[in-house]
Order: C-alpha cells, then sequence, then structure tokens
C-alpha cells in the first residue's frame, strides 16, 4: 500500500504512537489516546488508526496495528534449557544432561486456546494483579468463585465471578470497589470472555493459583 500525505492533526497522532510504542514497548490504550488528545468518544481514536492504515502508516494485524517495519517474520519460539537434575535431599553427584526445554506450553497447557488483555485499574490488587498488567484468559467457561472476564451490555470487567439463582455477583479484590450484582433480562447480554489463568508484568510472569482456576 503506497503512502500518502498526512494532514498536521494525523502527523501528530502518528508521532504520539511511535513515541509511545518506543518508550513503553506496547501500544497505548483506547482509553490513553482519549485521554492525552482529549478525545470525547473512542470512535475518534478509530478513525484516526483508520485514516493511518489507509494512507498506508500502518498495518492491520489480527485485531489490532503495527507499523509498516514492525512487519517482519514472525521469531523462533524460545525456552528455557532444563540442563540436568539436582537432588533437594542430601548431597548427590551432580547429573548434567540435556532434558529439553521449559516453554509457554510447558506453563500454559492449552496454550492455543489462551490470549492477553492489558489491565486498567486496580480493582484485583488483593490478588496481586496491577493497572498495566497483562492477564491470561483462557477461552473457557468461570467456575463459581473464579476470576475472569466478562462483557455486559457492551462493556468489560476483571472481576471475581460468582452464580446464584438471580444471576451473577462480581466482586472485586479492593474494598474501594463494590460489588457488582447483574440480573440479566431478555434485552441484556452477558458474555464470559474468558477465564483468568494468570497475568504478567514486569516482575515476571505468575500463574494462577489451582483454586482459581479450579
Amino acid at each position: 500500500m503506497g503512502r500518502r500525505d498526512l494532514t498536521g492533526k494525523q502527523e501528530t497522532f502518528l508521532q504520539y504512537l511511535k513515541s509511545y510504542v518506543e518508550e513503553e514497548g506496547v501500544w497505548p490504550t483506547y482509553r490513553e489516546i482519549s485521554d492525552f488528545f482529549g478525545f470525547r468518544s473512542p470512535n475518534s481514536v478509530t478513525q484516526n488508526l483508520q485514516a493511518l492504515y489507509k494512507k498506508g502508516y500502518l498495518l492491520k494485524e489480527n485485531d489490532g496495528f503495527l507499523f509498516p517495519d514492525e512487519s517482519e517474520p514472525e521469531a523462533p519460539s524460545y525456552g528455557i534449557p532444563i540442563q540436568g537434575i539436582i537432588t533437594a535431599g542430601k548431597l548427590q553427584e551432580a547429573v548434567e544432561e540435556n532434558l529439553g526445554t521449559i516453554t509457554l506450553e510447558t506453563l500454559f497447557p492449552g496454550i492455543d486456546r489462551m490470549f492477553a488483555i492489558r489491565v486498567s485499574g486496580n480493582s484485583m490488587i488483593g490478588v496481586d494483579i496491577h493497572d498495566g498488567d497483562y492477564v491470561l484468559l483462557m477461552d473457557d467457561d468461570i467456575p463459581n468463585g473464579g476470576i475472569g472476564a466478562i462483557l455486559y451490555n457492551g462493556e468489560t470487567t476483571l472481576k471475581k465471578v460468582f452464580y446464584d439463582e438471580f444471576g451473577l455477583r462480581l466482586e472485586a479484590a479492593n474494598k474501594e470497589y463494590e460489588d457488582i450484582h447483574i440480573r440479566p433480562d431478555i434485552f441484556e447480554e452477558v458474555r464470559v470472555l474468558g477465564k483468568y489463568m494468570g497475568h504478567v508484568n514486569k516482575t515476571g510472569i505468575h500463574k494462577a493459583s489451582r483454586r482459581a482456576v479450579a
């Protein structure tokens, strides 16, 4: 796709995206873009992104965008080498051998059904999920009392999910947030987006406890 000239506002929008990605290593959320430019609606963000795409300054990838110079062949999948066996009892002779690698598939069986969403807000800090973390979700039902992502009337939230005869109770892991009670009727939609499997932040990968995913 050939590139066409940008308007002044589109150039500013593009430079903001590039600067943000360079500094943070990830793309800004719609809310962050809206706050920076003072947009009243996320539709303004969508319109600017589409304009940059049509003019050849962005490429589409799955549900998002990337810069043309980022469109490179996918890097090979790496793992952590397992170099041998060590006793956790009395001293024994070291056993050094190649036992394969630890990969994401090792840590998260069923990874082909998983996806990540960036967290905005602090309602789940009681389970060590903070603003800016990436939660790992699996396309699966959420057990009663488990953590997961819910879509309700076009709005999403990450909470502990409890079921009763009337509907759902969504509980935060932060006392500053009240429970959300959902009593859907025929005109309202509730959809499970995914079951929480863990989260990723600057300190590493944190798997959910067995209780949270049971």
